[in-house]
């Protein structure tokens, strides 16, 4: 006795037809026209302009001999600072090649006001040597008051100290390199 089986496959007649009415269904989807735009809101008025602004306050004197920086950034400020204090201390900086091992190596960071003046200072990092990092601390306060942050108002002055034995000195923004 012979069973016919049923084929699990589709006819190609109805395979077609299947396709046929995909395909109309996607192109009536496409034709579907679009919602309406919503209709925009009438614009509001502009709003007020500001009243013009007081006169700006008057700027604080400077004290006689101020020196002024035009620095925009504090990276910009650390050469006004760096040669700052060389001009404070012509006698101690070291004149050439620093020597391969120094006394002291020290990142000091000072805030300074819009007057010039030391506001605070702190080690990023502080010289082991305890006699160079309390030398340091004295030259960076007696070199007060800087140059006047004038477009900063106030600036983040941070430089590297390279303290040899001798006491002389040069910093990273000025410094002549090492042997």
């Amino acid at each position: 006795m012979h069973i016919k089986r049923a084929s699990s496959s589709p006819r190609p007649a109805s395979l077609g037809g299947l396709l046929a009415a995909l395909t109309a269904a996607l192109l009536a989807a496409c034709s579907t026209p679009l919602p309406p735009a919503p209709v925009a809101a009438p614009s509001a008025p502009p709003p007020p302009r500001p009243a013009p602004a007081a006169a700006a306050p008057a700027a604080v004197p400077l004290p006689p001999g101020a020196q002024v920086s035009q620095a925009t950034s504090a990276q910009a400020y650390r050469q006004d600072g760096a040669r700052h204090i060389y001009a404070q201390n012509r006698h101690r900086i070291y004149k050439g090649k620093m020597p391969p091992l120094l006394q002291g190596v020290g990142v000091m960071q000072m805030d300074i006001d819009s007057r010039g003046q030391i506001v605070s200072m702190s080690w990023l990092r502080a010289p082991s040597h305890a006699g160079a990092k309390a030398e340091i601390e004295r030259t960076a306060r007696a070199a007060a008051p800087y140059p006047v942050p004038q477009r900063l108002g106030r600036v983040t002055y941070t430089d590297t100290w390279l303290w040899d034995k001798s006491g002389q000195f040069q910093l990273d923004t000025l410094t002549e390199g090492q042997r």
